[in-house]
C-alpha cells in the first residue's frame, strides 16, 4: 500500500479550521479570465462596495499556495501591524 502524499491541502497548511473566527462562507468560481464574483450578501456583510481595493494575501506551504485571504486595503496597515508587531518585539533589543 502506497503512503498518502502530504500536501498543504491534506496536511492543514494554515490550520484555518482551528481559528474560531474563520469559516467557509461561500464557494466562488474562477472564470477563464481569472475573475470571480463575491456573493452580494457577503459583500454587504463585509461592507465591500464597487471599486473598493482588496489585498490578496497568499499563504504557502511546501512551495504551494494553499490559502488565499482578502483584506480591505484600508485595513491592511492595521493587519500588518497586528501580525508583525509581536515579531518585531521579539527581535528588537
Amino acid at each position: 500500500m502506497a503512503a498518502k502524499r502530504k500536501t498543504p491541502a491534506t496536511d492543514g497548511c494554515c490550520d484555518v479550521a482551528a481559528q474560531s473566527c474563520c469559516r467557509v462562507d461561500s464557494l466562488v468560481t474562477v472564470d477563464e479570465r481569472g475573475q470571480m464574483i463575491l456573493p452580494k450578501e457577503l459583500r454587504e456583510r463585509a461592507g465591500i462596495k464597487g471599486g473598493e481595493k482588496l489585498a490578496v494575501i497568499a499563504c504557502e506551504a511546501a512551495g504551494i499556495v494553499c490559502c488565499l485571504c482578502l483584506v480591505k486595503a484600508e485595513a491592511l496597515g492595521g493587519y500588518a501591524k497586528a501580525v508583525l508587531g509581536p515579531l518585531l518585539k521579539e527581535i528588537a533589543p
